[in-house]
């Protein structure tokens, strides 16, 4: 059943808020036991909207949904937002505990972000800022072929979800927009995301599962994730983990991808008091171009205030629920070119080392006249680095075959008495 939003009052002009006819729309679908919600051609402004069960909508060519640019149009709600729930403003289009629901079509969502990012850079915001779409307690969710510009904030943001599949997506967020991640799932399971085009100012998939904040009813893990057949541009990260995994990330296949301009290529990423499990991660066949640093993997990451001196501390602390693990992680594959601060960096705690890493078949030809001495990670006390070779510290069975590194300067292996060797 298709059911067009012009018949319930919807004008498309671009100016007209067209959230009451449009919402009309989906309830209606929603009453009749599902269909599918049609926004033909025309600019279709609207604040937040909620889907309903069975319900999708489906953007034709030509049609562009258009974010309101006001608040009062995204009313405050309680969600999950950086790992902990709490009051935000109401996604775009949004919707919680329900069944077959999704997005379809070659048509566009803007979400007009431009005055949110400058709101929250002036510190004008009482709540986070909407996300583009948000869908929390979830099953059988697809979103598919439509573009994402201008998210306010994250733009694809399952939470706590089952079966997701999104494909063939394109996210255009500006390279200098605050926090416009591409695609956030966070607790989800099963889900499968494929031949999309993610640039953006923020990571472009970024796996989470909570932080220590994060009441214990409401933790979950995020995991059976692949990720195939995508380009990645810009960014701080292209497939990232962490660092909010208090309920536990596992499961993850990364496979022919393509990473463009990202600060780092894959990076994982925790620290002291987030506590859960990252294991068996495994990424091949990926081709990396003017990256910092192909891989990272960081247990000090630095987020917020600088000079916490429990996360930043390099010596041994007591190992509680709060202390985060990571293990069996393998790469292979990896090609990359044009790499300006490390091959690879790999730092674990001396209390709780990263367990069982393979790199295989992986290529780095270092950036030429390269001269920038920056850490290869967020952290506090990292020493700079400029064509560097790989990094690892901290780590139980590292595992090296066939390594090529071209360019570098100091040494290809950089390792100390903190790392063993696999079979050693």
């Amino acid at each position: 059943m298709m059911i067009d939003i012009r018949h319930f009052g919807a004008v498309g002009d671009g100016i007209t808020l067209d959230t009451i006819a449009i919402q009309k729309a989906i309830d209606s679908a929603t009453e009749q036991g599902g269909g599918t919600v049609l926004i033909p051609p025309g600019r279709w402004l609207t604040g937040a909207l909620c889907l309903g069960n069975h319900t999708q909508l489906f953007l034709d060519a030509g049609a562009m949904l258009l974010g309101s640019r006001n608040k009062e149009d995204y009313p405050v709600m309680t969600a999950r937002w950086e790992g902990r729930t709490q009051q935000c403003h109401s996604p775009l289009i949004g919707g919680n505990g329900l069944s077959d629901v999704g997005i379809r079509g070659p048509g566009a969502i803007d979400g007009q972000g431009e005055p949110w990012w400058l709101w929250f850079k002036e510190g004008q915001l009482d709540f986070p800022r909407p996300r583009l779409v948000s869908l929390t307690d979830c099953r059988n969710v697809v979103l598919e072929d439509f573009t994402a510009i201008n998210s306010p904030s994250w733009t694809i943001n399952p939470v706590r979800c089952r079966g997701v599949s999104i494909r063939g997506i394109s996210i255009l967020n500006p390279p200098d927009s605050p926090n416009t991640d591409g695609i956030n799932p966070d607790s989800c399971s099963v889900v499968r995301i494929s031949d999309c085009f993610v640039s953006v100012g923020d990571d472009c998939i970024t796996i989470k599962a909570g932080t220590e904040l994060e009441s214990d009813h409401l933790k979950a893990p995020c995991e059976d994730i692949t990720i195939a057949n995508c380009v990645l541009e810009k960014g701080h990260g292209g497939v990232v983990i962490g660092s909010e995994m208090s309920g536990g990330i596992r499961n993850i296949a990364i496979t022919n991808c393509i990473f463009k301009g990202t600060d780092r290529g894959i990076r994982i990423k925790s620290r002291r008091g987030r506590g859960g499990m990252v294991e068996d991660i495994i990424a091949s066949n990926l081709v990396m171009v003017d990256v910092l640093s192909p891989l990272t993997v960081n247990l000090y990451y630095g987020c917020g205030a600088w000079g916490d001196e429990v996360v930043s501390d390099k010596g041994y602390r007591p190992v509680g629920a709060g202390t985060p693990r990571i293990r069996n992680l393998s790469f292979s594959g990896i090609r990359a070119r044009g790499a300006r601060v490390a091959a690879a960096f790999i730092y674990g705690l001396p209390e709780m080392p990263v367990v069982n890493v393979s790199l295989r078949d992986y290529s780095v030809s270092m950036a030429e006249g390269c001269d920038e001495n920056i850490p290869a990670e967020m952290a506090d006390g990292l020493p700079d680095m400029c064509r560097h070779g790989i990094w690892v510290r901290n780590v139980e069975g590292l595992s090296l075959s066939n390594i090529h590194i071209e360019g570098f300067a100091g040494e290809a292996i950089d390792i100390d008495a903190s790392v063993s060797l696999a079979g050693s």
